[in-house]
């Protein structure tokens, strides 16, 4: 009961924040700032009422390795929200994030001296090919929309190219972020709500750096057009109405990822996570229309496919099915 509840706060609070990102970004593309400060402070102030007991409770992590968490943390999601301004549509943005496992592997090799079977490098070649296929055709895509003239057709070029260096970037910190943490449940043991916290409320502070930014968004959302709020019957600017399902149904998708993570084994959680970037993109795709050609669909069909063969589901499912006793006996 708890595991298909937890799957389906993840895939209704999951897939409905995206469509409230994508609706906030077409209207004002530079506004990953506020989002994440939206974000950063709702699951900051829950987690010190609910969490840290409003501060009286010790944490079992020590605050300095937190600390070093956050920095890369936050460094990743200002990073990945301002990609979005950077000429990077939103399936390539999700495309791209999907691609997690070949960060992992490259820095588990290098840190870790991690070695893999060969069926985990063919996973990572087609998640890789997938990745370089959309990638490709999108930066086809972005050079025929931009020759207006060639000057504003390689500007629009030259930042579609900076918001993919953003995006490699945020993709191999977050994967460096997922060793450090993997290193500290090791050793201190998994505390995954505590660290929801910490990781949302020690970067506030580093929002100062982004104030002004904020406040000139603030001020645009004011002044967008009112919205009748359903059942509650409040008006309140459409932009801030957008802002606020953002940031609820945010905190429904890592709740339910939360519960998964306590209740299923790491590789269910992997595979539903999966499934449910892939649901995300085809609403992306239907409800905003955004142009996804034949080459795109191959490219995220690689993707996908690879990232299920990297968990091996396929084994897992084959297993349980020819050795339920085995399975038993070992839980």
């Amino acid at each position: 009961m708890h595991q298909a509840c937890a799957v389906g706060l993840v895939f209704a609070g999951c897939c409905s924040n995206v469509i409230f990102l994508e609706l906030l970004a077409r209207r004002h593309p530079g506004c990953g700032n506020i989002v994440t400060f939206a974000q950063f402070l709702f699951i900051a102030v829950e987690g010190f009422i609910f969490e840290a007991n409003l501060g009286r409770k010790r944490p079992a992590i020590p605050i300095r390795y937190y600390a070093i968490m956050v920095t890369m943390f936050f460094t990743v999601s200002v990073v990945n929200n301002y990609a979005l301004n950077l000429n990077i549509a939103m399936p390539l943005h999700m495309i791209f994030r999907s691609g997690s496992l070949i960060a992992n592997m490259i820095l588990g090799i290098i840190i870790l001296k991690k070695r893999y079977s060969v069926s985990k490098y063919t996973s990572i070649a087609l998640v890789s090919m997938g990745i370089f296929i959309c990638t490709f055709m999108s930066a086809k895509q972005v050079a025929s929309q931009s020759s207006l003239s060639e000057n504003e057709g390689f500007q629009a070029f030259a930042w579609w190219l900076l918001g993919i260096a953003a995006l490699t970037f945020a993709l191999l910190m977050s994967a460096r972020m997922g060793i450090f943490q993997e290193t500290l449940y090791k050793q201190f043991g998994k505390h995954s709500k505590e660290a929801l916290f910490y990781n949302h409320a020690l970067p506030l502070p580093g929002f100062i750096f982004l104030a002004s930014d904020i406040y000139d968004h603030a001020l645009l959302f004011n002044k967008s057009e009112l919205y009748q709020v359903p059942v509650v019957g409040v008006a309140l600017p459409i932009m801030w109405f957008y802002l606020l399902m953002n940031v609820f149904t945010q905190y429904v998708c890592i709740r339910g990822v939360f519960i998964l993570t306590t209740e299923c084994t790491s590789l269910t959680v992997t595979l539903v996570v999966t499934l449910r970037k892939f649901v995300s993109l085809i609403f992306s795709i239907l409800y905003f229309q955004n142009p996804f050609t034949l080459w795109h669909w191959l490219g995220t069909m690689f993707v996908f496919v690879g990232t299920l063969m990297y968990t091996e589901v396929w084994n897992s499912l084959g297993v349980s099915g020819s050795q339920p006793q085995k399975e038993d006996k070992k839980d």
